[in-house]
């Protein structure tokens, strides 16, 4: 075959495998129209490139269960679930606050959505600082007496993530029930040899979509679909929920970061069930361990206070984004403010919507974004976006006091949520996140006093100060916000 046949053989089949693929995305992904056309200009702009990029970026699992529940698990749950429902819809159900009662279009909402129980009876300690929040995990861990299950996006083999494997490993020693999830790609730098010592004295280890050749840890065709949830519980009784992964940056150790801002809520009350049914139903999906999760349906919630609250996770197996919609409730609801704190503010269209929306109806619109880039071509869309609202009427506010890591929303001091989810697209709908929502004047309260004194470590993002920018930024802030929608 001459040399000319042979490059028009290759082009041939190049082009068949493009538009093959094309096919695939616009008739069988059947992603959003906006992603859709995203993905065909890029497959065939860049032939064979286009294809490798999709082939790590854009997996569809969204018609797949992969957290699978047994007939009587899932029966014990809708028929909890449905009996609190009805009884809230028919008038019956008694709030244990007024947040709650004013709150409880919300509340349905998360129930039908998110298969969420709401439970009155929960203390709740805001963390704000890494040290303090290591402190305190380290020593309910030393207090454990039955289990740990400990599931985060990143560790890393650092002072930190040693320390906390080895306290881990020490719990296992003395019999308490050790379960460690790890997202395989957040964390690719803990290799088996970190958590050997916890697997020999008996903790469990595993990964959350491992890479298919485990010498290479760093190539993993799954790039989109972590999981991003940050959840501890010991005993059955104390959860931690919030945005503190465990490394040496979150606990303002890194000098490139500097001082790291955060949100992490300690929990004890009736919520801690709920936060150990999503790691439970993680585990079960990662490890392979067959869990009985009845023993988690219906063990006795140790009640410890008045606060209500609703543990939400999404996820791209579901075709709701449950997280996300459950903050545009939020949003459109609100009366007098919304208070917004996120390291990436890259909403898809329906979320900036709501959010300029809720600015041009009157009501006062704070949000809060870091001074400095983790991820460079989110921190450029982040500053495209803020120029949105601010045009909106919002208000934007750069904190300077190092890195801005909290992923918090409150709203007319009734009601907020913390949790994983950033206020971006990777986190409503590629990413697997799970958040508190709280229906609690007095936890609302410390939060928002909290947003109050973080705005005096802040300059304040305005028009002047927008239209000043370089030609540098100018140019990255549309090509960041342009390709948001592939991800």
């Amino acid at each position: 075959m001459a040399t000319g046949e042979i490059v028009t053989l290759v082009i041939t089949i190049i082009f068949v495998l493009d538009m093959a693929v094309a096919f695939l995305v616009i008739f069988i992904e059947r992603k959003r129209p906006a992603a859709t056309l995203a993905w065909v200009s890029t497959i065939l702009a860049l032939p064979v490139i286009g294809i490798v990029l999709y082939c790590f970026f854009s997996q569809n699992i969204a018609r797949k269960k992969i957290f699978k529940l047994t007939e009587g698990e899932d029966r014990a749950m809708t028929s909890s679930l449905r009996k609190q429902e009805r009884s809230i819809k028919n008038g019956e159900f008694i709030f244990s606050n007024r947040e709650a009662d004013l709150w409880k279009d919300l509340i349905l909402l998360n129930q039908n959505y998110g298969r969420s129980y709401l439970t009155q009876d929960n203390d709740i300690k805001i963390i704000t600082d890494g040290k303090e929040m290591f402190s305190d995990l380290i020593e309910d861990i030393r207090n454990a007496e039955k289990s740990v299950n400990a599931c985060y996006f990143i560790l890393k083999p650092d002072e930190v993530g040693k320390k906390f494997i080895e306290e881990l490993t020490k719990a296992a020693e003395r019999g308490v029930e050790v379960r460690l999830l790890i997202d395989a790609m957040g964390s690719k730098k803990i290799w088996k040899r970190h958590t050997r010592n916890l697997r020999r004295a008996g903790g469990k280890v595993a990964e959350f979509f491992p890479t298919l050749l485990p010498i290479f840890k760093t190539i993993n065709v799954r790039f989109n679909y972590r999981n991003h949830r940050k959840i501890t519980v010991i005993d059955g009784k104390i959860g931690y929920i919030g945005g503190f992964n465990i490394a040496k940056e979150y606990l303002g150790l890194k000098e490139k970061f500097g001082y790291w801002r955060d949100t992490v809520i300690r929990v004890t009350g009736g919520a801690v069930q709920d936060m150990n049914m999503r790691f439970f139903m993680d585990w079960r999906y990662a490890s392979k361990e067959n869990v009985d999760l009845s023993d988690v349906f219906f063990t006795p919630p140790v009640t410890e206070g008045e606060s209500a609250m609703q543990i939400v996770s999404s996820g791209p197996d579901s075709k709701h984004e449950k997280i996300k919609r459950a903050m545009m409730k939020m949003i459109t609801s609100a009366a007098e403010e919304v208070l917004i704190q996120t390291p990436y503010f890259v909403p898809d269209g329906p979320m900036l919507e709501s959010v300029k929306m809720a600015a041009l109806s009157g009501v006062k619109v704070k949000i809060m974004i870091p001074c400095m880039p983790d991820h460079i071509f989110v921190y450029w869309a982040t500053y495209s976006y803020a120029y949105d609202i601010i045009e909106s009427g919002g208000e934007i506010y750069i904190y300077d006091n190092g890195f801005l890591h909290a992923k918090t929303i409150m709203v007319d001091g009734e009601v907020a949520t913390i949790g994983s989810t950033n206020f971006d697209v990777r986190s409503f709908r590629l990413n697997f996140e799970g958040n508190a929502f709280i229906y609690d004047k007095d936890t609302v309260k410390k939060l928002r006093d909290t947003f109050e004194e973080d705005l005096k470590s802040c300059h304040q993002l305005t028009k002047e100060l927008y239209d000043k920018r370089s030609l540098a930024i100018r140019i990255k802030e549309p090509v960041a916000r342009l390709i948001t929608d592939i991800l």
